[in-house]
């Protein structure tokens, strides 16, 4: 009986590569339709949601730093503290639990629609990142939160907030103090095709909205932002081209320079159909007036624009904001969902001895004698961090009631 058995199981091993599972078409994505986004079932979608930011790209502020603001600054300043391997299991830990399936169902009992996963591009290299070297995972991050969300039905936008290189030159990316991603060929090069072998992956699946290309490009510090302000929209639209090698079907966001801010070196708006606009805002009044160069941009190019971060002000202020946005057909996600003390939806305790912590985040460390002085018990250092996991696990947060209702979701 084995022979035959084994011609079946060829024959349909055969019949398998000759009738490959079969692709979604366009109906199945979100798509850009004139200035509105369209859902698969053909009604119009304003995003409502929030950012999963300080998970795949730690922050200083969100673990209540100041100095040490980036991830390589964190990342630093904890081998200093506790030394390089528990650093590294630190890390593991800290990705295990700070977004977990559980955070997704909260987010999607509030009524949200979409999420914004900010990640580093060193995820998806050799490169040092977070406790891992050669064996990133990145992939199995987003695969994670990609069945979450599918559970959950949300749609999850794909950011690059750390882009090779660095775009925007500040700790927001990780960078060196400037976006060397525009004057770098290699550095743009390693982008594109990251963004390849991202969109290669997730080419099928409907519950990713879009990629996001580049988070906030090119601060507005340097004497030179004309000259990188001109090299923008080439980047979007090299970037944009390598994804369509491999799907034709996700949005493509792009972003304005100066904090997702300033359109005007964006001239081209009709290099592919699906295209969307992003950008932010904190601060300012909550009026239309506030945000009438975005309205205005969204208005001449005939895309739709979103509001990817938004956030960090008083309850009534982020009420007030929603209604000019919804009002004016901008859906948007918060920033953040969780951190530190609150100011999102979801706030967390500082776990005892974190004090000590931060006191060696904010001291002077530019000697190793400095590093000495400075540094506090390690046993205790270790205790507050291995703390710090367990308090920003999603049962041991504070869902903020009043903040989430002010960003027009809902909790009982």
């Amino acid at each position: 009986m084995k022979k035959p058995l084994l011609l079946l199981f060829g024959c349909l091993l055969f019949a398998a590569a000759c009738h490959p599972r079969r692709q979604p078409d366009a109906a199945a994505f979100v798509r850009v339709e004139g200035t509105d986004l369209i859902a698969p079932d053909g009604e119009k979608l304003l995003i409502r949601g929030t950012n999963l930011g300080n998970w795949l790209n730690p922050e200083g502020y969100m673990f209540g730093f100041s100095k040490t603001n980036s991830a390589g600054m964190i990342d630093r300043m904890f081998r200093e503290l506790v030394g390089p391997d528990f650093t590294d299991e630190f890390w593991r830990l800290f990705k295990d639990h700070y977004i977990t399936r559980r955070d997704i169902e909260f987010i999607a009992s509030t009524g949200a629609n979409t999420i914004r996963l900010p990640f580093h591009y060193k995820l998806f290299t050799d490169e040092d990142y977070m406790g891992l070297t050669a064996a990133q995972d990145g992939f199995e991050r987003i695969d994670s939160v990609v069945t979450w969300c599918r559970d959950n039905r949300l749609y999850l936008i794909l950011d690059m907030h750390d882009a090779p290189g660095g775009q925007t030159g500040d700790n927001i990316d990780d960078s060196y103090g400037y976006p060397w991603l525009f004057e770098s060929e290699a550095s743009q090069q390693l982008f594109c095709d990251i963004w390849r072998k991202i969109a290669d992956r997730y080419k099928d699946e409907p519950v990713i909205l879009g990629y996001e290309l580049i988070n906030e490009p090119i601060a507005p510090y340097f004497e030179n932002v004309p000259e990188l302000n001109a090299k923008l929209e080439s980047l979007h639209k090299r970037a944009t081209a390598a994804i369509r090698e491999v799907d034709p079907h996700h949005i493509i966001l792009a972003g304005g320079a100066q904090w997702n801010s300033n359109f005007e070196p964006l001239t081209d708006t009709d290099y592919d159909p699906q295209l969307l606009f992003t950008c932010h805002r904190y601060g300012g009044e909550p009026t239309a007036e506030a945000i009438a160069s975005f309205i205005a941009f969204r208005d001449r190019s005939g895309r739709p624009m979103y509001m990817g971060e938004i956030g960090h002000n008083t309850d009534a202020w982020q009420a007030a904001f929603c209604q000019v946005m919804r009002e004016n057909n901008i859906g948007w996600t918060f920033w953040p969902y969780k951190k530190i003390d609150g100011s999102c939806m979801m706030g967390f305790d500082r776990p005892e001895g974190w004090e000590a912590v931060v006191a060696f985040s904010e001291a002077p460390r530019t000697t190793y004698q400095e590093i000495r002085e400075a540094r506090p018990d390690q046993a205790a250092a270790r205790r507050a961090m291995l703390d710090f996991i367990e308090c920003c696990k999603a049962e041991n947060c504070r869902p903020q009631t009043d903040y989430i209702r002010s960003i027009e979701l809902q909790i009982d």
